[in-house]
């Protein structure tokens, strides 16, 4: 027999995890405008002037410069330029609803570069206090054919959408604004499968832990409305339907903003009102946005803890390929069933018992039919330390209560290794994808992810969204 009391710890302290984990670093920001890729590098601005970058998707430090103060803005790459979008006041701001939104460009959005340099801003949206809109919280949004808009507005009054050049970022010559919401701000529009989505925030803002911002959203085949919710309710007459609320130990969702990674693999940036993990301030939040029925879901972030990870493929299980150790059960009459025999549980088989019989090498993996057995059962714990990427951080996956950690070959196969030292073939981004599987890449070679080759074959391949030999669902032990 095998020394296995290594295992046993290892499994003891992955029960007792199950964390989520939050943005890492210093995360503090409000109204977030949607994330924006430059040079590598992921930037979002806030309210205020100032803003948020990370190298890794995961660690995010304070940084970025906008200049114009104000509030609510949002950033778009157009061509090789960002125009930036912002309030100079409004929402209350100052004591009053004169509202201006501006724009500008710049080349770059890395204050180190060169090439760091904003335009002169111009008005394209305004208020004067007296009418039913209130112009603040930009969000901009370009259709497939290329046409732009800005849509802005808060509870005060009507939310508001207007054309913008997308050559110079000004207001079109002549384009009146158009209503399409009522009883939200923060809006945002996207583009999904033929429907434009508004996003609003609903609810009440900047109260800490008494907010109760959340998110909901309607549809329509123009960019200019009517925004209809899942139940016909027009967005113009009160409707929404919710995308996000509160969390356990969060509340206040609130200033959407939409990220495609890949295709099928979709995230969402917002805000939290009050985190309570964090004094309560107000942090950024990244979530998987998933797509059910037509309509955008925030998903949930991946936590620790002990999963089967089953192949959409067939739906066979990840397992490591030792020989099948039959469990025991007292058996009477035809199929082990007696009618005066008294019913107890059953228990799992346990590590201890079939541990000893498997190699002490390295040991490949494969894939095969489910039965709750200790050589399918995969913990998955964060390794924070590592890095990570928009939405997570890395992980380690081991059999539960060993050090074999699933490892990623130099041969495009995966095994285990019979112990962890943070090499990144040992490190594993997990994905949740718009249909709600997940994508599994090694932090080796991420250009590749596990793949189903064949009902029983796990290697490492090139993604594809519309295969599901690309996709895995986790669950729960």
């Amino acid at each position: 027999m095998k020394n296995i009391s290594k295992y046993l710890l290892t499994g003891l302290f992955v029960c007792a995890a199950g964390s989520v984990f939050a943005q890492s670093g210093n995360p503090y920001i409000h109204d977030p405008s949607t994330l924006a890729e430059c040079d590598g590098k992921w930037y979002t601005f806030g309210t205020g002037g100032g803003g948020l970058a990370t190298a890794d998707g995961w660690h995010w430090y304070s940084g970025p410069v906008r200049p114009g103060g104000g509030a609510a803005p949002d950033v778009m790459k157009i061509g090789d330029r960002y125009l930036v979008a912002y309030s100079a006041t409004g929402g209350g701001l100052g004591g009053g609803h004169n509202g201006r939104v501006l724009t500008m460009w710049n080349a770059t959005l890395d204050p180190e570069s060169p090439l760091f340099r904003y335009s002169e801003p111009v008005e394209v949206a305004f208020s004067d206090g007296d009418e039913d809109c209130d112009a603040i919280d930009a969000g901009l949004v370009m259709e497939p054919d290329g046409r732009l808009w800005l849509s802005y507005g808060t509870y005060f009054g009507n939310i508001r959408v207007v054309e913008l050049d997308p050559a110079t970022g000004q207001r079109k010559d002549g384009n009146k604004a158009i209503d399409i919401a009522i009883d939200c701000e923060a809006s945002d529009i996207i583009y999904h499968d033929g429907y434009y989505y508004l996003l609003g925030t609903h609810g009440t803002c900047c109260d800490g832990v008494n907010s109760t911002y959340n998110i909901v959203c309607g549809r329509s085949k123009m960019v200019v409305g009517p925004y209809i919710d899942n139940v016909g309710r027009d967005m113009f007459q009160g409707g929404g339907k919710m995308v996000i609320n509160g969390e356990r130990r969060a509340v206040g969702a609130g200033h959407f903003g939409r990220t495609i990674i890949d295709e099928g693999v979709e995230i969402m940036s917002f805000h939290w009102e009050a985190d309570f993990e964090r004094s309560g301030r107000s942090v950024l939040a990244v979530r998987p946005l998933l797509w059910k029925n037509g309509w955008p879901v925030a998903g949930e972030q991946f936590k620790e803890g002990t999963y089967q990870i089953q192949s959409e493929r067939h739906g066979y299980a990840l397992e490591i390929a030792v020989d099948y150790i039959r469990g025991q059960q007292q058996r009477a009459g035809w199929f082990g069933m007696d009618g005066n025999a008294p019913v107890s549980p059953l228990p799992n088989q346990t590590l201890e018992e079939v541990a000893g019989s498997w190699p002490s090498g390295n040991i490949r993996v494969r894939l095969g039919d489910y039965m709750s057995r200790p050589h399918q059962r995969w913990a998955i714990t964060a390794v924070p330390e590592a890095g990570g990427y928009l939405s997570n951080p890395y992980f380690k996956i081991a059999i539960d209560g060993t050090d074999r950690i699933l490892t990623a070959t130099e041969k495009l196969g995966v095994e285990t290794s019979t112990e962890f030292t943070g090499a990144d073939s040992q490190l594993w981004r997990i994905e949740q994808l718009i249909d709600g599987t997940f994508r599994i890449i090694p932090k080796s070679n991420p250009t590749l992810c596990l793949y189903a080759i064949a009902d029983s074959s796990p290697i490492l391949a090139p993604y594809d969204f519309s295969s599901d030999n690309s996709k895995w669902s986790l669950r729960k032990e």
